[in-house]
């Protein structure tokens, strides 16, 4: 009998190491495919310089088996939005939020309790004003403002008047693309005055202070531009008033209408940035943060190319313009 019950007790105990093991390997195969989490914030979701990001984000994301979270707001004026949006992710277990800010200092304490959180920071395209920022990935926007200056000094008038469109004045990287232009432009002596306004990043809001501003100074016959919408808008004022002929226009960004207006005339210069490699180095980024990576802060350039009538047809300048389509 107390042979029979230790034969007993060592079958109890066997099963009960292989259910343990068992066990125990289902919990780490559950671990190992629970896929870590990153989201994209980005200024807004529907211009197609953000679809671009988002699919290469989604490129990334499929590469690196990670679960990513993609979203924005309607407008790329609405800070608060995006406050709301990173504190989501905190709360729904994000690890990395990739972010594009839409206001340089009105994002900064999000971000800040974001990262008090263990929550490590991306930065693309617009940066926030956080020293808790990894990585900063995106335009060199002082450098492509230059470029837009090069472009707009091609204008062959004795005197130049410059009108300048820009976006929301807290937005850092339409700041930094004008300053580099202004530096560019500043130093031509063609150049007589250089007028500035700012309008709420929309098609039609561009339109309109465009039109306002031509018609309140006749003189300005070059007109630059910061971004995919207040291109519309100042391709679409330029084409009511007719004044393809008379005014050189650089902007930013190329979708299929920016890109027509490039071939009839209104736009004679666009500056196209490389969205797509932001969103793919941003995620990949993300990545190597969960993986024991750091950042150390480091900028990381994203191409950007000037394209004309003169080249637009060359395949460099096709695959920036049609990189997707």
């Amino acid at each position: 009998m107390k042979s029979s019950g230790n034969r007993q007790l060592y079958i109890f105990a066997a099963v009960m190491s292989v259910l343990m093991l068992f066990l125990t390997g289902c919990k780490q195969e559950s671990e190992s495919a629970r896929k870590h989490h990153v989201a994209v914030i980005t200024k807004s979701m529907d211009s197609a310089f953000w679809k671009s990001v988002y699919a290469g984000a989604g490129a990334a994301a499929t590469e690196y088996n990670l679960q990513v979270s993609m979203e924005g707001p309607k407008r790329e004026e609405d800070y608060e939005t995006q406050n709301q949006m990173i504190g989501r992710a905190v709360a729904e277990g994000a690890e990395v939020i990739v972010f594009s800010a839409v206001d340089y200092n009105a994002n900064c304490n999000a971000i800040n309790e974001a990262a008090k959180r263990g929550v490590k920071i991306v930065v693309i395209d617009s940066d926030v004003n956080s020293s808790q920022v990894s990585c900063r990935i995106g335009t060199d926007n002082h450098e492509a403002g230059r470029m837009a200056g090069f472009a707009a000094l091609k204008a062959e008038n004795e005197e130049l008047y410059i009108g300048i469109v820009n976006y929301d004045i807290n937005s850092a990287n339409g700041q930094q693309r004008e300053e580099g232009f202004r530096e560019v432009a500043g130093e031509d002596e063609r150049v007589k005055n250089m007028y500035t306004i700012n309008v709420v990043s929309a098609t039609e809001d561009a339109r309109e202070g465009t039109v306002g501003l031509l018609k309140e100074h006749p003189e300005i016959n070059v007109v630059v531009t910061f971004n995919e919408w207040t291109s519309l808008g100042v391709g679409w004022a330029i084409r009511d008033l007719g004044l393809a002929e008379k005014t050189q226009v650089v902007a930013f960004d190329s979708n299929v209408v920016s890109v027509g207006m490039l071939e009839t005339g209104e736009v004679d210069a666009l500056i196209v940035q490389n969205p797509y490699a932001m969103g793919y180095l941003g995620v990949e980024e993300a990545y190597r943060l969960i993986n024991g990576g750091n950042g150390n802060g480091a900028v990381i350039d994203t191409a950007t190319i000037c394209v004309t009538r003169e080249n637009m047809f060359e395949p460099e300048c096709q695959r920036a313009l049609f990189a997707f389509d």
